[in-house]
């Protein structure tokens, strides 16, 4: 009986909060002249803290017009926010900038929904040796790791100097599919001094608190803790989470000034990968053993710095130049 009381407390609750904000708002729209998006549009400055707030207002509405105009296509965007200024009874002409405004924000949300959709895409894809296109892209992430060593054949354990596990890298990519290769040939190609970086120091003999001579009688791990190759797919699943939660929201729209695509994506990658490098060797940990202690310690970091509106991961990337120009 008493969960049923309290059940029924907190539906009369949620009810009265919905009626009693409904009721604000319409009151607030009589003082000011404006609805809603107008208010956060004029008040709140481009990037996430204005996409975030308009996103949650034309889901919350009441209108399904307003509720599916998230989920339109990209060439839909623009008779859309003629229909928002129509229902919303604004003139376009008095009003110029708002339909700017709306129109950059609903580029940024459709996009980040398209996003999802091209990345899962990716990851469900596997890698099949019979693809050419699959091995091109295989012998490329070696020839921008290992440019001074030629690979001797296809199948060897070559593979295992880039920190795949076996012989044939494809079994490796079945948790993310070709997105995992994706991820690791773009940070290879286009951020090659830091992944080719990252590489050397994940195979630095580590001696910790031992001398050198101690730790070679040691059975412990004797590099700096990991596997290049099995840990890029291992934060690309980590970035595709944080994708999929949209929690990376607030750093796409903060950085891409329109539809965030999927270089904005492998440019995050490349920001987590040589992020978590300098975490791990801060962490120090004393083997790979402890590995998913400190992959959950720096996703909850990234997820922390995230709650931030203000927030951009990696606002050195070209992607996000327009931005700070504007």
């Amino acid at each position: 009986a008493s969960s049923f009381a309290r059940m029924f407390v907190q539906v009369c609750l949620y009810f009265y909060c919905k009626c009693l904000w409904r009721c604000l708002k319409f009151v607030v729209r009589k003082l000011t002249g404006r609805c809603e998006l107008q208010r956060i549009c004029y008040n709140t400055k481009p990037g996430a803290a204005r996409t975030l707030k308009i996103e949650a207002s034309l889901k919350a509405s009441k209108s399904k017009r307003l509720q599916t105009s998230v989920s339109v296509h990209p060439d839909a965007i623009e008779k859309t926010i003629d229909d928002i200024m129509e229902l919303k009874r604004i003139n376009p002409d008095i009003n110029p900038q708002l339909g700017i405004s709306l129109q950059a924000c609903l580029l940024q949300i459709v996009g980040y929904r398209n996003l999802i959709a091209e990345v899962e895409k990716l990851r469900r894809e596997p890698y099949d040796s019979e693809n050419p296109q699959h091995e091109e892209m295989l012998l490329k992430l070696w020839k921008c790791l290992k440019p001074n060593s030629p690979l001797k054949a296809r199948i060897s354990k070559q593979w295992c100097e880039i920190g795949f596990q076996g012989d044939d890298p494809k079994t490796d990519f079945r948790g993310m599919g070709l997105l995992g290769l994706y991820n690791l040939v773009y940070f290879a190609e286009w951020d090659t001094e830091i992944a080719q970086q990252v590489l050397s120091d994940s195979l630095q003999p580590k001696y910790s608190q031992f001398s050198k001579a101690e730790w070679e009688k040691k059975k412990f791990d004797k590099a700096i803790g990991y596997s290049f190759a099995i840990v890029g797919i291992n934060i690309t699943d980590l970035a595709y989470n944080l994708l999929v939660s949209g929690a990376l929201k607030t750093h796409f729209y903060n950085v891409a000034p329109e539809a965030p695509t999927l270089t904005h994506f492998q440019q995050t990658f490349c920001y987590l990968m040589h992020e978590f490098h300098k975490f791990w060797i801060e962490e120090d940990p004393l083997d790979i053993m402890e590995f998913n202690r400190v992959r959950e310690k720096f996703h909850k970091r990234i997820l922390k710095q995230l709650q931030n509106p203000e927030m951009a991961l990696c606002p050195h990337f070209a992607a996000s130049e327009s931005l700070t120009n504007m």
